[in-house]
């Protein structure tokens, strides 16, 4: 079973999107800000990281950094999942080493879609 860290500061979004993707036959460790997403990560590395962008205290740009320089390297797919949908976002979500971006509001079928494809290209 696939290990999904999420990362969202809104507890109706997090609610939804753990519950989708548990149902889905993921184990999903969901945190609401980034310093408890670098600290969960640390502590049990998920296979995959969807990581909100604006956060309280640490966006998910920063986040999304951090893991990349640090404990994920380039292995793990971190899928960011915002309602920023200016070009310049994805740029700089891409930029800062997102694997894939989907803007909110979005299709839980398509989040629970793109995960699974976005795990199988690693799994390979």
């Amino acid at each position: 079973m696939s290990t999904i860290l999420l990362v969202e500061d809104d507890p109706d979004i997090r609610h939804l999107v753990s519950y989708k993707l548990t149902k889905g036959g993921f184990d999903v460790t969901a945190v609401a800000d980034g310093l408890a997403a670098l600290r969960a990560v640390r502590e049990n590395p998920p296979d995959l990281v969807l990581l909100d962008v604006r956060m309280p205290e640490m966006s998910g740009i920063e986040v999304c950094r951090e893991l990349r320089a640090g404990p994920l390297g380039a292995a793990v797919p971190i899928i960011m999942l915002t309602a920023r949908a200016r070009p310049q976002d994805l740029e700089q979500g891409f930029a800062a080493g997102a694997t894939e971006y989907i803007i909110k509001p979005f299709s839980p079928r398509d989040l629970q879609d793109r995960v699974e494809a976005a795990l199988g290209r690693v799994s390979r």
